[in-house]
């Protein structure tokens, strides 16, 4: 069992998850169904392109200044 990260986002109607380990990338009308698409599509994807050792995935966050428009 291997344990991936799922970033996620909404586009329109849709929620878009994406695996950066893998880079897999799939899609649903909740977040439940986008993160199970992306479940299934990376499980085909290793079947055919299995991880090699990797490090673990570091996520932060970080801050930007926004400057309104003229």
């Amino acid at each position: 069992m291997e344990v991936l990260t799922a970033i996620l986002h909404k586009e329109e109607d849709m929620y878009v998850a994406e695996c950066p380990e893998v880079g897999t990338v799939s899609q649903g009308k909740t977040i439940e169904e986008a993160v199970s698409n992306l479940k299934e599509a990376t499980e085909l994807y290793l079947e055919e392109f299995p991880l090699k050792e990797r490090s673990k995935t570091l996520l932060t966050t970080f801050e930007v200044a926004l400057r309104a428009k003229a």
